[in-house]
Protein backbone atom coordinates (compact mmCIF):
# COMPACT_ATOMS: atom_id res chain seq x y z
CA UNK A 1 0.00 0.00 0.00
CA UNK A 2 1.82 3.35 -1.32
CA UNK A 3 0.11 5.29 1.41
CA UNK A 4 1.18 3.44 4.25
CA UNK A 5 4.55 2.75 2.86
CA UNK A 6 4.64 6.85 2.63
CA UNK A 7 3.53 7.29 6.55
CA UNK A 8 6.00 4.79 7.67
CA UNK A 9 8.58 6.73 5.57
CA UNK A 10 7.73 10.24 7.15
CA UNK A 11 8.05 8.86 10.13
CA UNK A 12 11.26 7.16 9.96
CA UNK A 13 11.77 10.87 8.78
CA UNK A 14 10.65 12.51 11.72
CA UNK A 15 12.57 10.36 14.25
CA UNK A 16 15.94 10.29 12.20
CA UNK A 17 15.77 14.71 11.85
CA UNK A 18 15.22 14.49 15.36
CA UNK A 19 18.15 12.53 16.18
CA UNK A 20 20.39 14.57 13.78
CA UNK A 21 19.49 17.78 15.33
CA UNK A 22 20.48 16.31 18.58
CA UNK A 23 23.70 15.55 17.34
CA UNK A 24 24.69 18.83 15.64
CA UNK A 25 23.59 19.94 18.94
CA UNK A 26 26.11 18.15 20.69
CA UNK A 27 29.01 18.65 18.33
CA UNK A 28 28.28 22.28 17.13
CA UNK A 29 28.65 25.23 19.29
CA UNK A 30 25.24 27.48 20.18
CA UNK A 31 26.85 30.35 17.94
CA UNK A 32 27.53 28.37 15.32
CA UNK A 33 24.75 25.58 15.06
CA UNK A 34 21.84 27.88 13.99
CA UNK A 35 24.05 29.48 10.85
CA UNK A 36 21.81 29.33 7.62
CA UNK A 37 23.59 26.37 6.42
CA UNK A 38 22.88 24.02 9.18
CA UNK A 39 19.14 25.26 9.96
CA UNK A 40 17.54 22.29 7.23
CA UNK A 41 20.92 19.77 7.39
CA UNK A 42 18.69 17.65 9.99
CA UNK A 43 16.28 17.29 7.01
CA UNK A 44 18.69 16.53 4.43
CA UNK A 45 20.55 13.90 6.60
CA UNK A 46 17.42 12.39 7.51
CA UNK A 47 16.42 11.58 3.65
CA UNK A 48 20.28 10.94 3.17
CA UNK A 49 19.87 7.93 5.02
CA UNK A 50 16.60 6.89 4.20
CA UNK A 51 18.32 6.70 0.51
CA UNK A 52 21.69 5.05 1.61
CA UNK A 53 19.41 2.26 3.44
CA UNK A 54 16.67 1.64 0.88
CA UNK A 55 17.92 -1.46 0.29
CA UNK A 56 16.73 -3.05 3.31
CA UNK A 57 13.31 -2.53 2.20
CA UNK A 58 13.49 -3.79 -1.22
CA UNK A 59 12.52 -7.32 -2.23
CA UNK A 60 15.23 -9.22 -4.68
CA UNK A 61 11.99 -11.16 -6.14
CA UNK A 62 10.07 -8.29 -6.91
CA UNK A 63 13.02 -6.49 -8.48
CA UNK A 64 14.22 -9.30 -10.81
CA UNK A 65 10.99 -11.67 -11.03
CA UNK A 66 9.89 -10.33 -14.87
CA UNK A 67 13.55 -9.86 -16.09
CA UNK A 68 14.58 -13.40 -16.40
CA UNK A 69 14.30 -15.15 -19.27
CA UNK A 70 15.19 -18.13 -21.20
CA UNK A 71 17.99 -17.96 -23.38
CA UNK A 72 20.25 -20.34 -25.18
CA UNK A 73 23.26 -18.48 -24.80
CA UNK A 74 26.84 -19.80 -22.69
CA UNK A 75 29.03 -17.34 -23.00
CA UNK A 76 29.73 -15.26 -20.02
CA UNK A 77 27.62 -12.22 -19.18
CA UNK A 78 29.80 -9.11 -17.83
CA UNK A 79 28.20 -5.81 -16.42
CA UNK A 80 31.27 -3.39 -15.62
CA UNK A 81 31.58 0.07 -13.50
CA UNK A 82 28.38 -0.25 -11.31
CA UNK A 83 28.37 2.51 -9.03
CA UNK A 84 27.60 1.23 -5.41
CA UNK A 85 27.28 2.86 -2.31
CA UNK A 86 26.99 1.46 1.18
CA UNK A 87 27.42 2.23 5.02
CA UNK A 88 29.74 0.39 7.17
CA UNK A 89 27.71 -1.17 9.27
CA UNK A 90 30.52 -0.80 12.44
CA UNK A 91 31.07 3.37 11.85
CA UNK A 92 27.87 4.01 9.72
CA UNK A 93 30.18 5.65 7.49
CA UNK A 94 29.46 5.88 3.75
CA UNK A 95 31.82 4.18 0.98
CA UNK A 96 31.22 3.56 -2.79
CA UNK A 97 32.81 2.79 -5.82
CA UNK A 98 32.38 0.68 -8.64
CA UNK A 99 31.53 -3.50 -9.14
CA UNK A 100 31.95 -5.29 -12.05
CA UNK A 101 29.71 -8.53 -11.99
CA UNK A 102 29.81 -11.77 -14.32
CA UNK A 103 28.43 -14.96 -14.68
CA UNK A 104 27.53 -17.36 -17.29
CA UNK A 105 23.82 -18.25 -17.76
CA UNK A 106 22.32 -21.84 -17.49
CA UNK A 107 19.67 -21.08 -19.78
CA UNK A 108 18.06 -18.09 -18.39
CA UNK A 109 19.53 -14.47 -18.24
CA UNK A 110 18.96 -11.42 -16.47
CA UNK A 111 18.13 -8.17 -17.66
CA UNK A 112 21.28 -6.05 -17.41
CA UNK A 113 20.04 -3.55 -15.95
CA UNK A 114 18.32 -5.51 -12.95
CA UNK A 115 22.18 -6.78 -12.03
CA UNK A 116 23.14 -2.96 -11.13
CA UNK A 117 19.67 -2.72 -8.67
Amino acid sequence: NFVATRMAELAKLSVLRSCYSKILDTVESESTRNRQGLLKTPERAGKAMLHFTKGYQENLKEIVDDAIFDEDHDEMVIVKDIDFFSLCEHHVAPFMGKAHVGYFPSGKVLGLSKIAR
